[in-house]
């Protein structure tokens, strides 16, 4: 008698599981999103810890920060700032924009196209449009 309960699942089930993941980590977030997955991924992995969870500029690394992030969330703020200039601090950092020293470059990170989609989510985010 097999006393090996485990699970098979056939090959067929796992293959479409695995294709629609794929799918879905290259798709829009929602259906008529304005931002891709990737952006979303991205803000969440390299930007959230200073910008915060609320996009906010109240991150956990932020405590004894001399300088506090920008409010991603303020469309005031953020809509002064045009897309170009929000693109050129993701790539070079802070200080090529006259910004925190503490702004890391993305640029060896994430290639252009992915900053594209980055500012794209931030205009999302601050409700505050395109500033081209």
């Amino acid at each position: 008698m097999n006393t090996n309960t485990r699970l098979r699942i056939p090959a067929f089930v796992s293959t479409a599981a695995l294709l629609a993941a794929g799918f879905l980590a290259s798709a829009p977030a929602a259906a008529g999103a304005p931002y891709t997955e990737g952006a979303l991924r991205n803000y969440n992995t390299y930007c959230v810890q200073c910008h915060g969870v609320n996009r906010n500029g109240r991150g956990v690394n932020t405590r004894d920060m001399a300088v506090q992030p920008r409010d991603h969330s303020d469309a005031k703020g953020m809509g002064d700032i045009p897309d170009e200039e929000i693109a050129h601090a993701i790539k070079d950092g802070g200080l090529a924009v006259n910004k925190s020293v503490l702004m890391p470059a993305w640029g060896n990170v994430m290639n252009d196209e992915e900053i594209k989609e980055l500012v794209a989510y931030l205009r999302y985010v601050c409700n505050c449009g395109s500033t081209k």
